[in-house]
């Protein structure tokens, strides 16, 4: 019998949703790491073992595994962490000609939150990757027992220069292509989208003509305030960023952007992006009033889907409330891989909305949660 599971990251802990492939009717699963911040949980399709990325006030940051549904949990033998500094470290983004090209530069700073567990290529079985805050990249081989830093992007001479954003200086977007082990694309609040060719050795900024209205340059090279960057895996050069300033879209692996929200959107102001996941055209966004007001446009909570590839939208509201003060964060939206695809929204007030038929009407899956940081679907036989 096929199963439909949704993993809710709450900032009071971590819910699972199990429903058939109907979606009729949900059974929530009791609260798992409570008082702890669930930034992100989602199940590894290729072994199924739930992976959860947690922080506490007390006990700080790390990351856990459930092989059981979540009945038990085990923490990382080494979750991400930055290691004490060398005696001759150098000053973070100097260059430092006398290191060996493979040896590891270490960094006296502290991982704050782990804000994204990303399952690795379809035949990279073992591997796993994560983004924290500050903005870095890990790398698991053990399937999330223990985790190392991606030196090349730690070193990068751009990284002196990001910034936080609202909610921090994080790495929140990973995307391996899905068949070259060589490319990836990660994103960074508030630094842009970085791409690497050659396995993560060395990482370049590709953010043309994407706006950033906060520098003095609108059009840097780096330094714009990604929000999301989401990937159809039959069409990975195909990718769509909903950003501080609009929202784009690349044909070309992120070379260039284009611009597809402009007078076509209610707001140029968002933060989460989902694609379709049989129909790579089909895009969702819920645009907010602005930056310094995020709640939803006009107070109507709409989600706005275009059919072809950001060309041209429409405003679903079928289902949702009329008059609504709601915030959706970047990863609280997500999709499933039924037949009939079903497309989940979470709010930072505690509700989850999802539909059946494309977004043509919603219906409300959950209320009274604790604030939704993540969503993340799967569908197992």
């Amino acid at each position: 019998m096929t199963k439909v599971m949704i993993f809710a990251g709450t900032r009071k802990g971590g819910l699972i949703f199990t429903s058939d492939e109907s979606r009729r009717q949900w059974a929530p699963s009791g609260l798992h790491f409570k008082a702890w911040n669930v930034m992100h949980m989602g199940m590894d399709h290729r072994d199924r073992r739930i992976h959860a990325a947690t922080a506490h006030e007390v006990f700080g940051p790390s990351t856990h595994y459930s092989d059981d549904f979540g009945e038990t949990w085990t923490q990382a033998e080494k979750p991400p962490v930055f290691e004490e500094p060398a005696a001759s470290q150098r000053p973070l983004g100097t260059p430092d000609e006398a290191r060996e090209p493979d040896e590891a530069v270490q960094k006296d700073e502290e991982v704050l939150k782990i804000w994204k567990i990303q399952p690795g290529r379809e035949r990279e079985t073992d591997t796993l990757y994560a983004g924290v805050e500050p903005a870095a990249l890990f790398k698991s081989t053990d399937r999330g027992q223990t985790w190392q830093i991606n030196q090349g992007l730690y070193d990068h001479p751009h990284r002196a220069t990001w910034f936080p954003g609202a909610g921090g200086l994080c790495l929140h977007t990973i995307l391996p292509h899905p068949t070259d082990s060589d490319q990836m694309w990660v994103a960074i609040s508030t630094g842009g989208c970085y791409y690497t060719s050659d396995g993560g050795r060395t990482w370049n900024p590709r953010n043309k003509n994407v706006r950033a209205d906060f520098l003095p340059e609108k059009f840097a090279e780096y330094g714009q305030c990604v929000h999301k960057i989401v990937m159809h895996p039959e069409h990975p050069n195909r990718l769509y960023q909903q950003n501080h300033c609009g929202m784009y879209r690349s044909d070309n692996g992120g070379e260039s952007w284009i611009d597809i929200g402009d007078g076509k959107l209610p707001s140029r102001f968002g933060f989460p992006i989902a694609v379709h996941p049989h129909q790579p055209e089909i895009i969702y966004l819920v645009p907010e009033e602005s930056d310094q007001f995020r709640v939803s446009v006009d107070y109507q909570f709409v989600v706005w889907r275009s059919k072809d590839a950001g060309e041209s939208w429409q405003p679903l509201t079928k289902g949702l409330p009329e008059r609504a003060y709601l915030v959706v964060l970047r990863d609280a939206m997500t999709t499933d891989t039924c037949e009939q695809a079903g497309i989940y929204i979470g709010t930072s007030t505690g509700q989850i909305f999802f539909s059946k038929d494309d977004g043509d009407s919603w219906q409300l899956l959950a209320d009274y949660l604790p604030p939704i940081a993540s969503l993340e679907a799967i569908t197992i036989e």
